[in-house]
């Protein structure tokens, strides 16, 4: 499984780019794949195949708008561990002796 952690953005299209971010969540929450929003970018878990496919979708989706999109990735490949979205924050959670939030 692996987590990417994606943020594309359009250059020269102002400062807002909520727009182009809603466009690229709708495309991730089509895909099934679990994936958390956070202020400066989108984590998805996934097969790499997968992941890498949703991005290229997502840029080539920001580039009908702009001729110029920024894309940064991060991904973390790790074979026969899934959920990590929420395990890796568990984890830290549970060594500050963090009680998880509430849902």
């Amino acid at each position: 499984m692996v987590l990417l952690e994606m943020s594309i953005v359009p250059l020269g299209q102002g400062e807002s780019v909520s727009r182009y971010v809603a466009q690229c969540v709708e495309i991730v929450d089509r895909s099934g794949l679990p994936y958390e929003l956070h202020a400066m970018g989108t984590i998805v878990e996934g097969e790499l195949a997968q992941v890498l496919d949703l991005m290229r979708e997502c840029i080539e989706t920001v580039a009908k708008s702009s001729n110029r999109v920024s894309c940064t990735a991060k991904i973390d490949y790790r074979q026969g561990v899934s959920g990590g979205i929420q395990a890796k924050v568990a984890s830290v959670r549970a060594k500050l002796g963090q009680k998880p939030p509430a849902n």
